[in-house]
């Protein structure tokens, strides 16, 4: 079964008369790869129960800030504490032993398997004479889960629950109490990335329960609006220095945009659609999975949002029209031509490009180069007798790193993995944008990436639609629906409850309109 490493050596209990140390203190810390510093000279204290917001564009050095806490990376340089101890960097368990705990965007629930495993498999089941306690188990279980204010029948599958609660689950697996080795921090990495909006605040209750614990909390997400409800401090990072850090109420949204950006604008995603002409694509009661029926029309010149919960069938539409996934059933053209289901390439043929959700396991292949994954969509522009040109490729992955302002800018043989999460999406937006595609579908294009990325991929979106193309954007980010669409479908149980004109689209109504709280189509 699996056990915990043998604990570390402890301290003294505090007398209740002392105050208790920070739960996180780091000094100088660096780190640098290949000669560029990821981390230079960071700083950072949180106190028990405190909330502090780690933010900064990508690339800014958050990430492997956190994996050398974590103890998958060894600094160059620096010091750190936690609970008044040093931590031994380039060990898990040693992070581990001192109290560190991590939820990472990819939560590594096992779907098939139901609570009560999930929060076992790691720290092991209650045994007498060999033989698993199914009730102790359950007990264990409940009591995790209710540390942390979530409320579920530790009984049902992974795979039943909604995001926000599997992440609560992540969260209570991360802070199941250990004799050997109790909690004093909790590294949150973008939790609320890939959740529908109406279940955000579910899950900002569930880290406000975890700093009432007394647990200092690391969040990191690049949703400004969550963090300035949530958090207590912020620390700003920009290419691996700390450039603030700050109490969040003495900062305005505005002001933590400029320490975000180095005060350079960023342009409001307004959206600047030309007049809708030419239906470019169909589709005609199609389902799939939770996809009832699915029905529209998109014009070249349109941004046509789809919102919808989880679970609503919003996810499978983008990967049905394209045949990433099978359809069950409907029709789906573009322009003259009539796609077979399950055919991406036939897709491809008719000038459909699709961007999955996630990048990192179907959008792009990671261990190949940037120039690699670009080109890939279509190589007859590189090959000559039987020979694939490598300078001609690579002065078209020039093009488009200049295009789409991808950085490193000179990196174009790196590999697709070294690149943060909003440059791997720009290489990702330039693959399909090369073949000049009649329809583009982007599912969640934004996902995980900061402020200026974001804008920048907007950019892109109304472009291609001002070009003369179309573009179908599925989201669970309302805000970013409301800004780029020119209209948007609402989808609840499989099918379209509603058909919102863009000023109708505003982050109120489509949450109504998605919860069923009006009905019928408008």
């Amino acid at each position: 079964m699996p056990s915990r490493p043998a604990p570390a050596a402890t301290t003294p209990p505090a007398s209740p008369s002392d105050p208790l140390p920070a739960s996180l203190v780091v000094s100088g810390l660096r780190k640098s790869f290949a000669g560029h510093p990821a981390v230079d000279s960071v700083d950072m204290t949180i106190a028990p129960g405190e909330i502090h917001a780690l933010l900064g564009e990508n690339g800014s050095g958050k990430s492997t800030f956190i994996k050398i806490l974590s103890g998958y990376h060894r600094p160059d340089a620096g010091q750190a504490t936690v609970a008044g101890r040093p931590l031994r960097f380039g060990s898990v368990d040693a992070s581990y032993q001192l109290g560190c705990r991590f939820v990472h965007q990819d939560l590594g629930l096992v779907d098939a398997c139901s609570v009560v495993d999930n929060l076992s498999l790691s720290a092991g089941y209650p045994l007498a004479f060999g033989t698993i306690r199914g009730g102790e188990a359950r007990r264990i279980a409940q009591e995790s889960l209710r540390r942390v204010g979530v409320d579920v029948d530790v009984r049902r599958r992974a795979a039943e629950l909604s995001p926000a609660l599997r992440t609560g689950v992540a969260v209570a697996r991360a802070l199941r109490r250990d004799v050997s080795a109790r909690a004093h921090l909790l590294v949150l990495d973008e939790p609320t990335a890939t959740l529908p909006h109406d279940q955000v605040d579910q899950l900002l209750e569930i880290v406000r329960q975890v700093a009432a614990l007394g647990v200092g909390v690391l969040y990191v997400s690049h949703r400004l609006a969550e963090v300035r409800r949530l958090a207590d401090t912020v620390t700003v990072l920009r290419d691996g220095r700390r450039v603030a850090q700050r109490r969040m109420a003495d900062l305005s949204h505005g002001e933590l945009v400029d320490l975000l950006t180095d005060g350079h604008a960023v342009a409001a995603a307004r959206p600047r659609h030309a007049e809708p002409g030419k239906v470019l694509l169909s589709a005609r009661h199609v389902r799939s999975g939770h996809l009832r029926d699915l029905s529209f029309q998109v014009r070249s010149g349109e941004v046509l949002g789809i919102a919808g919960l989880s679970g609503s069938g919003r996810e499978m539409a983008l990967a049905s029209l394209f045949g990433a996934v099978m359809r069950d059933a409907g029709l789906v053209r573009v322009d003259d031509t009539d796609l077979a289901p399950g055919r991406p390439d036939r897709a491809i043929a008719a000038g459909l490009a699709y961007l999955p959700p996630d990048r990192k396991t179907h959008g792009g292949i990671m261990t190949l180069s940037a120039a690699h994954n670009i080109a890939l969509t279509d190589l007859r522009p590189f090959w000559k007798r039987l020979r694939l040109r490598r300078r001609p490729e690579i002065a078209e992955t020039h093009r488009w790193f200049s295009a789409l302002a991808i950085r490193p800018a000179r990196a174009t043989t790196a590999r697709l993995e070294t690149f943060s999460g909003g440059n791997q999406q720009k290489i990702l937006f330039a693959k399909w944008l090369r073949r000049r595609p009649r329809v583009l579908l982007l599912d969640e294009p934004t996902q995980g990436v900061d402020i200026a990325a974001k804008a920048d991929l907007h950019e892109q979106i109304r472009r291609a639609a001002a070009e003369g193309g179309a573009v179908v954007v599925s989201s669970a980010d309302l805000e970013e629906l409301g800004a780029v669409s020119s209209r948007v479908l609402v989808i609840r149980d499989g099918h379209i409850v509603a058909e919102l004109g863009h000023d109708e689209a505003t982050v109120p109504t489509m949450l109504r309109h998605s919860l069923g709280g009006e009905s019928g189509r408008t």
